[in-house]
């Protein structure tokens, strides 16, 4: 396709880095800050440390799937997406790449001294999380070719985030409270899972056409429409067994005013095949994942100040 019209290099980086879902670092790092908050263990250095850490090991799974996606052949026929600055000549493949390569060292260095303040948990959860980046679309068998897309980015944007992040707050932690945190993370873990989704089903026939086999493709549209309602609702169904579990206050339940957006994105995507509303409805379903996660920091905070809400 012939080149788009010039435009900065910034923002030309700025639209390769895909800083809209960002949301996926945000709201589980915010969520493991609470939680420390609450258990008296927060710390706010190693806080910001892991923070601009996972930031950059997700900058760098954004660059390597811009890349990726462009040596498969994968942009070739999408109407519609983030990124995709190769595609339209803007930034070189070798730029991006090399922009990857920078992001998961430098992620990868902050790991290594957030290791050294910690534990050996943390080998686990930052090995995983960087295999998981770098072989999300690279590799001799990239997961969100093969349907494995949402199980991965849920795991590791997930419970694998705020596990890690309380962790380096607080090493002594518990088995039995890591699966709390887990539980915890649940309703986030569901709807980082629906950003992806949403996503997929976007591009679906565009994956179709180069063998992308994500679950969409795999299994179908109707499929696919079912699986992003019981993504979205699922996150806050999830939310109130978390809730009557005791591992969650009440006022978290703040994210029920989001709960007539939830249901106009299902409606769209049970409805509509029209690439740039899908577009539109996948940014917003983003946007969803970070307000849900925002508001159940906000709703912990104030129980925490205001004792009994």
């Amino acid at each position: 396709m012939p080149p788009s019209p010039p435009q900065s290099k910034a923002k030309a980086w700025y639209q390769a880095l895909r800083p809209r879902v960002f949301t996926a670092t945000y709201a589980p790092m915010g969520l493991a800050g609470i939680i420390a908050v609450a258990d008296g263990v927060f710390h706010a250095g190693i806080f910001l440390l892991a923070l601009v850490g996972t930031l950059l090991l997700q900058s760098a799974a954004n660059l390597i799937n811009e890349y990726a996606d462009y040596r498969r052949g994968a942009d070739r026929l999408k109407q519609a997406g983030q990124g995709m600055t190769i595609k339209k000549k803007i930034l070189e493949p070798g730029s991006v790449r090399l922009g990857a390569i920078m992001a998961t060292l430098a992620g990868c260095l902050i790991g290594l001294y957030l290791l050294s303040q910690s534990g050996p948990l943390l080998w686990v959860i930052g090995v995983g999380g960087v295999l998981v980046a770098v072989t999300y679309t690279a590799g001799p068998f990239p997961l969100a070719y093969n349907g494995l897309g949402e199980i991965a980015v849920a795991i590791f944007m997930g419970p694998a985030i705020v596990v890690g992040a309380y962790y380096v707050m607080s090493p002594s932690v518990a088995d039995a409270r890591i699966g709390e945190l887990c539980l915890i993370a649940l309703p986030i873990a569901l709807m980082v899972a629906a950003i992806l989704h949403a996503n997929n089903i976007r591009d679906m026939e565009a994956d179709r056409a180069v063998n992308k086999r994500t679950l969409a493709v795999i299994f179908g549209i109707r499929f696919a429409r079912a699986e992003f309602m019981l993504l979205v609702l699922g996150a806050y169904i999830a939310q109130a067994a978390v809730i009557a579990l005791s591992l969650m206050p009440a006022a978290t339940l703040l994210t029920l005013v989001t709960l007539p957006e939830a249901l106009r994105l299902i409606k769209i995507f049970n409805t509509s095949t029209a690439i740039p509303l899908l577009h539109q409805a996948q940014g917003r379903t983003a946007k969803l994942h970070g307000q849900i996660g925002l508001l159940m920091v906000v709703g912990w905070s104030l129980s925490l100040a205001l004792p009994g809400t």
